[in-house]
């Protein structure tokens, strides 16, 4: 079927209203929930295929917390689809006033390829609990783990309701040629400017989860061994192609030789002879693995930098380069992390503001003012103080970008607001009608209407 003849079947089936009972809702969440869990073994080949994650990692990062968003979805539909009552004014006696959610209609999510379960289950159901119709397109890199989702989504879900678009960039361009009513992107800064300007074309709302280079940043006060070793585990999971991940370290000079120390030892520790590790990550494609190489090649090798063309697996790296240099000029997504130096606090913000709005920040430091200070004084989507990426684990917290990252957020109650529009309503009693409103104006009224509105 061609794909604008889905976008108009799905938009019929949409307005037919079969999607907006709270029963239809839940029953299709707990179905696609049972699904996922039935298709554990697929899913767990087919990204180990993909990307040669480990099954422990692909339940960790993904499928565990895809099964946990559809757990909360479930849980809190019935409240999130209720209305929510507002105060009224006493100009408006005697009326009542309230927030109504109300889905888009038609929605287009598409997902990347570097957590290829995680970032389409998870908007996805963001969107299906809010009452939308869905066309989900993966990314074509992530081949073995696109063509499950499609068959997963397919035994759920008829056509109508929901399904997956498989294909190439071009396949992604000729469904963006299509109106919808809301579409949501998780990808690069590029490619996302382009669905900006696709939707633009029908004033169509986007949600854009995008990346950007992410600081982290160690100040002398920090818990250098411990800070060492979760920025080893946030830098290195996924073989650092992750949209959060630790893009450069800046460490402050009083602390480099020993941060740099416990890097090593923690590197040594969590993923000891990397390119022979089946539980280490592989790159996505040969020409992300050449990309990644590259970095290397006009820097200071600090550790590392051994990889495999041939298993396209590139070991944890540390790098040692200048502000100038190639890997500091784009995100790096991939498992090498420059460590840059600084002084003062005035030098710190100068370094983080050459690479504007990222998504993630960090920052590992025991002084409450150091760190009200960056957090005040930066703008990042969100982060982490004395961690890395945990922030995303959690339904509690909105995740999102802000400007060159992204627009928008999502997780937990923030995906059904998503993908949900919320009608403003004003209710008046039809047995009592006050005339000050109306005209000929007198001082009177306009006493009264001063009373009542000041």
């Amino acid at each position: 079927m061609e794909i604008k003849d889905i976008v108009l079947k799905q938009k019929e089936f949409f307005e037919s209203g079969k999607t907006l009972e709270y029963k239809t809702r839940k029953s299709y969440l707990l179905r696609l929930r049972e699904a996922i869990i039935e298709f554990q073994p697929k899913l767990y080949q087919a990204i180990y295929a993909d990307l040669g994650k480990s099954e422990t990692e692909a339940f960790m990062c993904e499928i565990g917390l895809a099964l946990n968003d559809l757990k909360y979805q479930i849980k809190h539909l019935k409240k999130n689809m209720k209305k929510r009552n507002k105060k009224t004014p006493l100009a408006q006696f005697k009326g009542k006033s309230w927030v109504q959610p109300s889905p888009y209609g038609n929605t287009l999510v598409i997902s990347p390829w570097n957590y290829p379960i995680l970032l389409a289950i998870e908007p996805f159901v963001g969107a299906i609990a809010a009452g939308n119709t869905v066309i989900l397109k993966p990314s074509e890199f992530s081949v073995e783990t696109s063509k499950v989702l499609a068959e997963l989504i397919q035994k759920v879900f008829p056509e109508e309701y929901a399904t997956v678009v498989l294909g190439d960039a071009t396949v992604s361009a000729s469904i963006l040629e299509n109106e919808f009513d809301y579409i949501f992107f998780t990808g690069g800064t590029k490619i996302g400017q382009k669905v900006a300007m696709a939707a633009s074309k029908y004033l169509t709302p986007v949600t854009l989860e995008l990346g950007g280079k992410s600081p982290v940043i160690v100040d002398s006060s920090a818990k250098i061994n411990l800070s060492a070793k979760r920025i080893v585990f946030g830098k290195f999971l996924n073989a650092g192609q992750t949209c959060v991940a630790p893009d450069y370290v800046i460490v402050h000079e009083a602390v480099k030789s020993e941060f740099i120390n416990a890097m090593k030892s923690w590197i040594q520790k969590l993923y000891p002879n990397a390119l022979e590790n089946a539980s280490y990550v592989k790159m996505i494609n040969e020409r992300h693995f050449k990309r990644v190489v590259h970095y290397m090649e006009e820097t200071t090798i600090l550790y590392g930098g051994k990889s495999s063309a041939e298993t396209l697996k590139i070991e944890p790296t540390l790098l040692e380069c200048n502000e100038d240099s190639l890997v500091m000029q784009e995100e790096i997504f991939g498992p090498v992390l420059p460590i840059l130096t600084y002084r003062t606090t005035e030098e710190l913000l100068s370094i983080i503001r050459k690479h504007p709005n990222p998504l993630a920040l960090y920052i590992f430091s025991t002084k409450k003012k150091a760190i009200n200070t960056i957090l005040s004084r930066i703008q990042f989507g969100g982060g982490c103080v004395n961690d890395t990426i945990i922030h995303l684990a959690t339904n509690e917290l909105p995740f999102g970008g802000v400007r060159q990252s992204g627009m928008g957020n999502y997780h937990g109650k923030r995906s059904f607001e998503t993908f949900s529009h919320y009608k403003s309503i004003l209710s008046k009693a039809n047995w009592l009608d006050l005339p000050i409103r109306y005209t000929p104006y007198t001082s009177k009224k306009k006493k009264l209407i001063q009373f009542f509105m000041k």
